[in-house]
């Protein structure tokens, strides 16, 4: 994730995180941002205590990655780790479409 947003965040692609969190100490926004700046992470991300944007879009794994195009529909979803080169293609593609 961080080396696509260095890679296409001058293109237009945006990322946001999505913190869902598994253990109690997970639920404190401090140690969030602590995770953050540790693991240096240079995108946004939401902490989602009561996993509402989770079961918003019906997530049941974890790692889930959706690619959202530029009308807010989702174009791309995966589950779990790998396909980085499909999704890379994947974002791609979505960045050359035209936008009106």
């Amino acid at each position: 994730m961080r080396e696509w947003h260095h890679t296409y965040a001058d293109q237009g692609l945006v990322v946001i995180g999505n913190h869902y969190p598994e253990f109690s100490h997970e639920h404190d926004l401090e140690n969030l941002k602590e995770a953050l700046l540790r693991l240096d992470v240079p995108y946004p991300v939401a902490q989602d205590n009561e996993g509402e944007t989770w079961r918003a879009y019906h997530n049941r794994y974890w790692p889930t990655r959706y690619l959202i195009d530029k009308f807010g529909r989702i174009r791309y979803t995966h589950i779990g780790e790998g396909a980085y080169a499909e999704t890379e293609a994947a974002i791609q593609a979505l960045l050359a479409e035209s936008y009106p």
